[in-house]
Order: C-alpha cells, then sequence, then structure tokens
C-alpha cells in the first residue's frame, strides 16, 4: 500500500512540474527588460505601441526615453498617461531636444495635467546606467528618430554593444509609403525615423549591435473602424487615454508602424526577418547592399495574428487609474 502511495506521488510531482513552471512563468520570472524610446506626440501609433508595452507581462519595462524635437513636452504626455493608468513607478527620461517642423498634437493632453516640479532627467545618462547594470540582457525598443540612439553610440560605444538587441521601427526596403500590397510597389522611399537624423541611423548601423528592422515594408497596418470601436468602447483607463489622443490626433484611420515592433518583440514569428546588409545613403533610403548582414530585416508580417495579439492584450488590459494631479 505504501508502496502504491509513493508511486502515485512521485506521478503528482511529475505532472505538476510543468504546471509550475507555467507559473512561475507567469509571474513574470523570465521577462525582458526593456527600454522604450519614443516620439510619442505627434502620430498617433506612438501611443498604441505605449499601450501594448503596457500590456504585455512579457516586458519588464525599465523606463521610457523622449525622442525627437521638444522632448521634455514629449515627457509629459507619457508621465499623464502612467498617471491615468496607475504606472507612475515606471521612469521616464527626455531625450536630446532638436527642431522639428511637425506639429505635436497631444500637447494640449499633457498640459491639461499639472507639470513636475523638476524637469525630466536625460535619458541618454539613464539608458547607458542601465546597459551597465544588466549587460547583454536589455533590449532597446527604438520607435523614434534616432537621435537619442546615435548620441548613445558617440557617448559610450562598448556600453552600447553591451545591448542585448536593438528593435527600430525604421526604414523602406522594397516599399515605401502608401504600398499596401494590393497595387505594384513604387519602390522605397525615404522613412521618417531614418532620414530625420542619417548620422544617428548610420552609427546604429555600423554599431555590431543585434539589430532587428521593421520598416515600412511590414508596418503599414491599419486600424480600421470595426477595430478602433472595439478598443474605444472597451472604456478602460487605457483604453480612454486611446480615444482622448485618437481624436486630439485629428485624422481618420491610424496606420500602426510602431506597434509592429512591439509585437515583434513579443512572438517573432508576426514578423519573420532576414540577413541583410543595408546601407543609409546620403537621402535617408535604406539600401540593401552585398556583404556581411548587419540587421535582420521583416520584410512582410502576418496581418491577421498581429491584430488578435493587438486587440486581445489591449480590450483585457485592467490597469487601474488613479491620477490625483
Amino acid at each position: 500500500m505504501a508502496h502504491r502511495q509513493l508511486i502515485a506521488w512521485l506521478l503528482l510531482f511529475a505532472l505538476g512540474l510543468p504546471c509550475l513552471a507555467n507559473a512561475q512563468a507567469k509571474s513574470g520570472g523570465t521577462r525582458a527588460k526593456v527600454i522604450l524610446d519614443t516620439d510619442i506626440g505627434d502620430d498617433i501609433d506612438d501611443a498604441f505601441a505605449l499601450a501594448l508595452v503596457l500590456s504585455s507581462p512579457e516586458f519588464d519595462l525599465l523606463g521610457v526615453s523622449t525622442a525627437w524635437g521638444n522632448t521634455q513636452l514629449r515627457a509629459r504626455i507619457v508621465d499623464r498617461l502612467f498617471c491615468e493608468t496607475g504606472k507612475e513607478d515606471i521612469p521616464i527620461f527626455a531625450g536630446i531636444d532638436t527642431t522639428s517642423t511637425i506639429s505635436m498634437d497631444h500637447a494640449r493632453w499633457a498640459e491639461a495635467m499639472p507639470p513636475r516640479p523638476t524637469p525630466f532627467s536625460s535619458s541618454i545618462d539613464f539608458i547607458l546606467e542601465q546597459i551597465r547594470r544588466y549587460p547583454n540582457q536589455i533590449t532597446l525598443l527604438a520607435i523614434a528618430p534616432l537621435t537619442n540612439v546615435g548620441a548613445l553610440i558617440a557617448r559610450d560605444p562598448g556600453t552600447f554593444r553591451n545591448l542585448k538587441r536593438v528593435v527600430i521601427m525604421g526604414g523602406s526596403i522594397y516599399r515605401g509609403y502608401n504600398d499596401l500590397g494590393y497595387t505594384p510597389d513604387h519602390g522605397p522611399d525615404p522613412e521618417y525615423n531614418i532620414a530625420s537624423d542619417i548620422a544617428a541611423a548610420r552609427r546604429l548601423f555600423a554599431s555590431g549591435v543585434p539589430l532587428f528592422v521593421m520598416p515600412l515594408d511590414s508596418t503599414q497596418l491599419k486600424l480600421d473602424e470595426v477595430k478602433r470601436e472595439l478598443i474605444f468602447r472597451q472604456s478602460t483607463p487605457l483604453t480612454d487615454a486611446l480615444t482622448l489622443l485618437y481624436h486630439q490626433w485629428g485624422q481618420l484611420t491610424p496606420t500602426l508602424y510602431d506597434p509592429v515592433a512591439i509585437a515583434f518583440s513579443i512572438a517573432p514569428q508576426l514578423c519573420p526577418t532576414q540577413p541583410m546588409r543595408i546601407e543609409v545613403d546620403d537621402k535617408g533610403f535604406t539600401r540593401p547592399v552585398p556583404g556581411s548582414p548587419n540587421a535582420q530585416v521583416c520584410l512582410n508580417s502576418k496581418v491577421d495574428e498581429f491584430f488578435d495579439l493587438y486587440l486581445t492584450r489591449i480590450l483585457s488590459q485592467k490597469l487601474k487609474g488613479h491620477c490625483n494631479r
């Protein structure tokens, strides 16, 4: 009898191991350390990308860095979003200010909340500190013009090489803007994030860090009216914030360029990559050239699987807001 009980106990223990492993995975024990570098405030896709980061338990978000134009004001947009969704414990940093001719549609949303008493600290200092603290563990999600990234490389190229990888939304390999795959392609275009700071883009492609590129070829996914209404009707702190930001954006159908880079970082099968050598020319074109690969590039994303991941995450999010400022 005791012998049978021992066997039964051992079987139960063995069967329980997978459950224990799954429970540990769900608890966050294997979460990927990430830093998001974003130019939130212009096109709406950055807000949708940040929403996916916040809705993904796979990520340990070490901090958010703002890029391009008035980076302090962009940081205030992130600050209000975090306040509205109960994520005020996540650090926010401002990158290098630049000149931008694009109107910041979401400035009013940020300015409606009282500012912090002191400016946001430097994201360049923060990112380098985090890489030194967690060598070869951090994924840098860069979904903005690459000025901050270029500054990191210029300041300390050795530390930058200790990133685990960089995932960017940027470039245009064979398909340019408004090439959605239904008509003959008109060829590549200088993509905004690359063309805004060509020197920084060249530094990144020459950095030697594992680089994963989500170009226009794979990121022009449209958030149509049906999908928008699913999000806007959900009425959570996160979806309410997205709704307000969408209406301040003032256009009709968002293109989810940046969320594709985030989704790839969660589920790489959504955007299979291939090794390529990419050269950035003087006009900001990202040209494939012969030679040793310097990037893994996704040319075609799996649209249905992307939206299944995206909508499931956003609609099931239970973040609670407690913004008192």
